[in-house]
């Protein structure tokens, strides 16, 4: 695998030099600054590579190139959207750019309800709990007949939750859920979220489905002719939330996805986080019966939770069994004789970066400690290999 952190540009706390020597040989970065539905302009791309390889590593991975909601809606300047989308992919191809995250999650990309939720260790985790998501969605947003999304029993946990939560947990919860994550394509106040959800009222998860093979078939082929991996990130959590479709969350998902929009560029960025919430996604086996299709990894675990609540784990531990994860990755990229691009996701807040700010889920002693770990995993598995060959 091709080691690689996230880094969000110049603002990022974490500088360059700290991804190199936690033994990156690359980031995977975005133009963050460019709005929603702009074009990213060659030179911005160039100019950002440049920054990059001045400081020892490389950019060959995109994350992401959002695609917009009027995208996914199909709303009346679908046309513009697109045409900017695909001159966005002949620039980024241009500056050597083959790998483009993006995902087709309506309105919220991925979601938590807490950002610094501390472990037995004191480390801190990114958490989300099914319970303070209705709290939010029932009491503060306040979206009609938003309790009809739960069953009683969350819904009467969501009020007790609420009546517990004073002005100022209440305003964190609300921050934390819309206010934009690191990597987020938007972020909103409860106002105008409920607004954006209207902008949803027509579209089910049927619809979302047929928008989303459009907007494949509209960008694939030049894709195709330009070398580049389209790969769709999975829903983050795979299920739906306030409402609104999610359509990228199982095998089943996905494997339609690819049948109905076959050219090669159509692929997949496998989260083991994102698919691992859902016990019933077979991560080692996706990867065996996708393998063609992946152009990107997220290798991290969560700790499934009852009550639909889920926690950051140790990359090495949770329910994810990375290795079996890397072990089908190994054999993948033999069998393919590539070497596939992955970062370590969302590492735990620690040590020295407990007083530091950090964006959550992306502060570097963590996300080193996981990229060493999947390192020392991976060599192992291949050590294994050549051995009994």
């Amino acid at each position: 695998m091709t080691q690689t952190m996230r880094w969000f540009g110049p603002n990022d706390p974490v500088p360059l030099q700290g991804i190199r020597q936690a033994g990156a040989t690359e980031v995977v970065t975005a133009l963050h600054e460019v709005a929603n539905g702009a074009i990213w302009q060659r030179d911005a791309i160039a100019a950002r590579k440049a920054v990059v390889q001045d400081s020892g590593l490389d950019w060959t991975v995109v994350e992401s190139l959002p695609v917009s909601e009027g995208v996914k809606i199909r709303s009346n300047d679908w046309d513009q959207l697109i045409d900017h989308y695909r001159q966005s992919l002949t620039n980024l191809a241009a500056c050597g750019i083959d790998v483009v995250t993006y995902n087709f999650m309506p309105l919220l990309d991925w979601t938590r309800t807490d950002l610094a939720w501390t472990l037995p260790d004191g480390a801190r985790a990114l958490r989300f709990e099914a319970v303070a998501v209705a709290a939010y969605d029932i009491f503060i947003l306040r979206r009609p007949d938003a309790a009809a999304s739960y069953d009683d029993a969350t819904c009467a946990a969501a009020e007790a939750r609420f009546a517990a939560m004073d002005d100022a947990a209440r305003a964190t919860l609300e921050r934390t859920i819309i206010a934009g994550l690191p990597g987020s394509e938007e972020g909103f106040t409860s106002a105008a979220f409920l607004r954006a959800i209207e902008t949803y009222a027509d579209v089910d998860a049927a619809q979302l489905r047929e928008n989303h093979v459009a907007f494949l078939e509209a960008v694939c082929p030049l894709a195709d002719t330009l070398g580049i991996r389209l790969v769709v990130h999975p829903d983050d959590p795979p299920f739906p939330i306030f409402g609104l479709p999610r359509v990228v969350s199982t095998e089943a998902d996905i494997a339609a996805l690819f049948a109905r929009v076959p050219n090669p560029s159509n692929g997949l960025c496998l989260c083991t986080g994102s698919l691992g919430v859902r016990a019933d996604n077979d991560l080692p086996g996706m990867v065996d019966r996708l393998g063609s299709r992946i152009g990107f990894l997220h290798l991290r675990s969560v700790q499934r939770e009852p009550d639909g609540a889920f926690h950051e784990a140790a990359h090495l531990d949770g329910d994810a069994g990375m290795a079996a994860v890397v072990a089908a990755v190994h054999r993948l990229s033999v069998r393919e004789a590539r070497s596939i691009p992955m970062r370590p996701d969302h590492g735990h807040q620690m040590l020295d970066d407990l007083n530091r700010t950090t964006n959550p889920g992306y502060s570097l002693l963590g996300r080193m400690r996981g990229l060493a770990e999947l390192r020392g995993l991976e060599r192992g598995i291949a050590h294994a290999a050549e051995g009994s060959a």
